[in-house]
């Protein structure tokens, strides 16, 4: 990943939270606000180093705390596991299907906002927790999903469009020169 891409990564997440901040439609009509960094954590796990996975997991969080009513930095850690936990196993992932980027995108959009309530409870807070709050994370999650392999979708295409393809390289000289016949 180059640094253009990590340019738009991470602006991609300050736009994110600040539009979840900001545009209030579909918290009212869903009740819920859905969540696009755990959606650019599964992509960033998949196509990113380990540099990039921090800082967005780093930048995402503290930019979502602080529109939030979260204490600052408590998102980051279930952010970068989550990411983590993908940039591990990586290798085992089929990265370019978009079943398995709405199964990893219900994931980790199923798994951020468990692992927050956690570190929330853990670090003594208390969170506004009900039976509404099960439709708040069903929402999350799915709309998580949805969202998925829409940013493989537009951040792939970003990288096809500013990066130049690898060129494949032939085993043969082309000042070689092949003889036919009996020798």
């Amino acid at each position: 990943m180059n640094w253009l891409s990590t340019i738009a990564l991470l602006m991609a997440a300050y736009l994110s939270v600040f539009a979840e901040a900001f545009c209030s439609g579909v918290r009212q009509m869903l009740g819920a606000q859905i969540d696009l960094l755990p959606a650019l954590m599964v992509y960033v796990g998949l196509s990113g180093g380990l540099t990039v996975l921090t800082l967005l997991a780093v930048l995402g969080g503290l930019c979502f705390d602080a529109f939030s009513a979260n204490p600052l930095g408590i998102s980051v850690l279930p952010l970068f596991t989550t990411g983590l936990l993908i940039y591990c196993n990586r290798e085992l992932i089929l990265r370019d299907q978009p079943y398995a980027q709405f199964v990893l995108g219900l994931g980790a959009s199923a798994v951020v906002p468990f692992l927050t309530v956690l570190s929330l409870l853990g670090a003594g807070e208390q969170p506004l927790l009900g039976w509404g709050s099960l439709w708040q994370w069903l929402v999350m999650a799915s709309g998580g999903a949805v969202l998925t392999p829409v940013c493989f979708n537009v951040f792939d295409r970003f990288n096809r469009a500013l990066t130049y393809p690898v060129a494949a390289e032939s085993t043969f000289r082309a000042d070689r020169e092949i003889k036919r016949g009996r020798s």
